[in-house]
């Protein structure tokens, strides 16, 4: 058995509130927990996710090198273009506007408090074969 196992990804926040409500619409996920302070989420699928409450939180600059991205969600979409409608009615905002090239098409987004992720397709799995 794991001396440590995966917890649950933490943004901070001027209004965790407000930004659970965001990814609560996006994840179709509960609160499962809620204090003064923080509201933990959980999706169907087991993502949780924990807002947190920082009064003097500033949101990443990224693509910008001053207080650049330290790290960034993603999340697997099967449905590029509905799900960025989605996130933009939700109050999220695109920080791309071309789809990245490569193996994977992806889009990069910020949350209503300026926390980056993105969008990717998920890749279709197929049977193995042989």
């Amino acid at each position: 058995m794991a001396l440590v196992k995966t917890g649950v990804v933490v943004l901070d926040c001027a209004e965790p509130e407000k930004l659970a409500e965001f990814y609560k619409e996006l994840l179709d996920a509960d609160e499962v927990h809620v204090t003064a302070n923080r509201v933990e989420i959980r999706s169907p699928d087991g993502t949780q996710l924990a807002l947190r409450r920082d009064v003097n939180a500033t949101p990443p600059s990224w693509p910008r090198p001053e207080n650049s991205l330290q790290a960034h969600l993603e999340f697997e979409v099967t449905d590029l273009d509905a799900a960025e409608r989605l996130v933009v009615s939700l109050g999220g905002r695109p920080t791309e506007t071309t789809d990245a090239t490569g193996a994977f098409e992806e889009r990069s987004f910020a949350d209503p408090a300026g926390h980056s992720f993105s969008l990717r397709r998920a890749v279709p799995q197929g049977p193995k074969m042989g």
